[in-house]
């Protein structure tokens, strides 16, 4: 939700926001669809190398990627022992299949290939940029809508709940684990949804003093390059490539 990578020059970053769209949404389609490691590896090969193309840090990349992949190694830690198949050994009272195993594999590489192209061309647009081009792609408005407050909105939040924080501490509060920690920090919640409630209402009589009636304006307008068309082609030929080898098994 924040736009550091926005900020770097790039072939990616410059691209037209609607394309970048349209690219994500089909190839994490795809890539979830797919089963063949043919086809995962053809797609995890296409994320990093979109990542490389859009020059982002190498840093920002694991920053990113780490979330993603502490929940795949919960998954890790389940899914070759409770999935029935062959077994491949035993460890103690637990037996691991091969089954289990290509599973989580899987999971892995279709994780890590879709996080990557989100890093390599969602989190290389403005968010702006985003919303404006959900809204040329016919993305009804309301979800339109909510994506840009949401976003607006998050830093104002986490700063309130920042400002209610130093508060709690001025006054002596130290977190432990008895039930009154756990009764001031639910305290906290509900009064940052309360707060995050009145602030919404005054935000939105402000916009209908203003004339808001549901559009927004913009001053920019999108215009599809010549290097638009060579990269959707180019990577339709790819989304089409990864469908042909996983539907060539299946028949």
């Amino acid at each position: 939700m924040f736009e550091e990578l926005s900020c770097h020059s790039s072939f990616v970053r410059n691209l037209d926001s609607r394309v970048k769209i349209m690219v994500v949404f089909f190839f994490s389609v795809v890539m979830a669809a797919s089963n063949r490691f043919v086809v995962l590896t053809l797609g995890l090969g296409t994320g990093l190398f979109l990542v490389l193309l859009a020059r982002t840090p190498t840093d920002e990349i694991i920053r990113r990627l780490i979330p993603v992949n502490i929940f795949i190694l919960f998954l890790w830690l389940f899914l070759p022992f409770i999935c029935p198949g062959r077994l491949v050994f035993i460890m103690g009272p637990f037996s691991v299949t091969y089954e289990g195993l290509l599973y989580a594999s899987r999971i892995s590489i279709k994780s890590n290939a879709i996080m990557l192209m989100l890093i390599a061309l969602v989190a290389s647009t403005p968010v702006f940029a985003l919303g404006q081009a959900m809204h040329e792609l016919k993305v009804p408005t309301k979800l339109v809508h909510l994506f840009v407050f949401t976003y607006r909105y998050l830093h104002v939040i986490h700063r309130e709940y920042l400002r209610l924080l130093n508060s709690m501490k001025i006054r002596a509060f130290r977190p432990r684990t008895d039930w009154h920690t756990y009764k001031t920090f639910a305290y906290l919640v509900g009064m940052l949804l309360v707060r995050s409630f009145d602030r919404a209402q005054r935000v939105h009589n402000a916009m209908l003093c203003r004339g808001f009636r549901g559009n927004f304006y913009t001053l920019s307008e999108f215009s599809l390059k010549g290097k638009d068309v060579i990269f959707i082609v180019l990577m339709v030929v790819v989304i089409l490539v990864m469908g042909v080898l996983e539907w060539i098994k299946t028949i």
